[in-house]
């Protein structure tokens, strides 16, 4: 009997500590996202639109939905943004507003939350959906849906 409970005590263990192991994860995936948005709003801001373009997975694959529909890949999504951005008077002062960060599984997190361009040619508003995923050890924006 002793030895039955020392193993279901060790089978609890271990999972309590692997639930532990990914909180301490979790946090720090939230953590490293945030500081991707947070290099985005810089790059925004200085309109660099190149360096923006950093946090989305470089490839043909790259989903954005905005206004104008479903545009795939990386090249097409940032030649949509020096289009409707083509001046530091259009890309403005960006900011984010977090709402939320949510683990889909272990190498991606969709984020939802509010963008905010203060600008000379009028504010605009928003809100954003978006699914990152780690790819070779960087978490990417590989889905963006914006309005």
């Amino acid at each position: 009997m002793t030895i039955r409970y020392l193993f279901i005590l060790g089978i609890l263990m271990g999972l309590i500590s692997c639930h532990q192991e990914i909180k301490v994860d979790e946090k720090a995936d939230k953590q490293q996202i945030i500081e991707v948005l947070k290099a985005q709003e810089q790059a925004w801001s200085n309109h660099d639109l190149e360096e923006y373009m950093q946090g989305y997975w470089k490839s043909d694959s790259l989903k954005f939905y905005g206004s104008r529909g479903l545009t795939y890949g990386w090249d097409k999504t940032l030649s949509n943004y020096k289009k409707g951005y083509p001046s530091r008077a259009h890309t403005g002062t960006l900011n984010f507003v977090i709402n939320d960060i949510s683990r889909i599984d272990s190498e991606s997190y969709f984020v939802m939350g509010e963008y905010h361009l203060i600008r000379s040619v009028g504010n605009a508003d928003g809100t954003f959906m978006i699914i990152f995923k780690k790819i070779n050890g960087n978490w990417k924006i590989v889905a963006d849906s914006s309005c």
